[in-house]
C-alpha cells in the first residue's frame, strides 16, 4: 500500500514540476534558468518513480497484471505454443 501511495506522491510531483516549468517558460521569458531545474526535477522524479515501481515488482511488493482476467479466450495459450 505505501508504494501505490509513494507513486499518486509522485505523479502528483511530476505534473506540478511540469506545470511549474511551464508558468516560468511564460513568465521569464527565457532569461532564468527556472524552467531548466523545474523540468530537471520532473525527470528525476520519472527515473526515482520507474526504478522505484521496478524494484517494488522485482521484489513481489507489487504485481503487475493484465487488462485480461485469467480464463479469458486471450489470455489462454495458443496450440503450438510454448
Amino acid at each position: 500500500m505505501a508504494i501505490k501511495i509513494f507513486a499518486i506522491i509522485a505523479l502528483i510531483g511530476i505534473v506540478l514540476s511540469l506545470l511549474s516549468g511551464m508558468i516560468f517558460l511564460v513568465r521569464d521569458k527565457g532569461h532564468t534558468d527556472r524552467t531548466a531545474k523545474a523540468l530537471t526535477l520532473r525527470i528525476v522524479l520519472s527515473v526515482v518513480l520507474f526504478g522505484v515501481l521496478m524494484l517494488a515488482i522485482t521484489t513481489g511488493n507489487l504485481r503487475p497484471h493484465g487488462i485480461y482476467p485469467s480464463g479469458h479466450p486471450v489470455t489462454e495459450k495458443v496450440p503450438g505454443q510454448n
